[in-house]
């Protein structure tokens, strides 16, 4: 068995076209059915459900699939771990991070980037589920994501910071002038937020559901650039993670005001797979993380 033609059949999963798995794989589609074929052959079985075009796994497809990512991770792990004794760290940093968590990471990739600059980084935005499902699937090397109201299985996590929450609106707003403005208060406003499926969102609601209140915003957003928007157009306010500030604290029309009864806060920090042992680049990730400076306050409300 080729690592070659294990690597073609995981791409072939994933893309569950043979054109489009042929195309990722910089290859004709007759090499990657032969690949395919081939991989049966040595395993003696069916893998691929075919019907002249990619229809599933089969049983066994689907346990080679497992296999074969794992397979993958610790061969790619191999040569980086072979390339680094020669030239340092090479190869690419993938992250999942979270919307809410995407003002925070260029502090972590700063650091990265500047031990191991023969490295590159790829970012992706992620919902918390979905930094699970590609720390399962191998497809990240570590996310960033919260901690505690909905935590991760089968994870390392190493804190980071406290992320509290501000009201954000208009310098014209009724409530613009003010230190602090409570829950209930903000529950009354014109409000645009993050959608449901954003863990954020989800934050929102548990806190606003234990002083009994029901957040109905009439506008939702799966981007903080979304809601940046309805916030400039002046028709809305919003209620946002305090880091929010650091991205977009720049703009004079607008004031951010912490928020009370209840001061809340979450756990943001890193999740690593807690597979033995860790692959190179996790490695490098975490040494970075644990001596990387935030550089601004990320503390919790007293």
């Amino acid at each position: 068995m080729l690592v070659r033609h294990l690597s073609y059949f995981v791409t072939l999963a994933r893309e569950r076209h043979f054109a489009r798995a042929a195309e990722a794989c910089n290859v004709a589609q007759p090499t990657l059915s032969a690949a395919i074929r081939k991989l049966e052959e040595d395993l003696d079985a069916r893998l691929v459900i075919r019907d002249h075009h990619f229809v599933g796994l089969t049983p066994e497809g689907e346990r080679v699939l497992a296999w074969g990512r794992q397979i993958l991770t610790d061969y790619n792990s191999l040569r980086e771990d072979l390339s680094r004794l020669r030239r340092g760290m090479v190869g690419t940093l993938r992250l999942g991070v979270i919307p809410a968590a995407m003002p925070s990471v260029s502090f972590l990739t700063d650091r990265f980037c500047s031990e191991h600059p023969a490295a590159d980084v790829e970012i992706r935005s992620l919902t918390s589920r979905a930094i699970q499902r590609a720390l399962d699937a191998f497809e990240i090397d570590g996310g960033v994501t919260y901690l505690e109201n909905e935590p991760l299985e089968n994870v390392r996590r190493v804190p980071l910071y406290h992320e509290r929450y501000v009201f954000v609106t208009r310098r014209e707003h009724p409530f613009a002038g003010r230190r602090t403005v409570t829950w209930r208060e903000a529950a009354t406003q014109r409000l645009c937020l993050l959608s449901e499926d954003m863990q954020n969102r989800r934050v929102l609601n548990n806190v606003m559901a234990s002083i009994g209140i029901v957040l109905k915003p009439p506008v939702v957003s799966d981007s903080f650039l979304g809601i940046y928007s309805h916030l400039r157009h002046g028709a809305w306010s919003s209620i946002v993670p305090h880091t929010f500030s650091y991205m977009f604290g720049g703009a004079p029309d607008l004031v951010a005001i912490d928020l009370i009864e209840p001061a809340h806060s979450q756990a943001i920090g890193l999740v690593l797979s807690n597979r033995d042992p860790p692959t190179p680049m996790t490695n490098a990730l975490l040494a970075s993380v644990l001596e990387a400076d935030l550089g601004f306050d990320f503390t919790p409300p007293a």
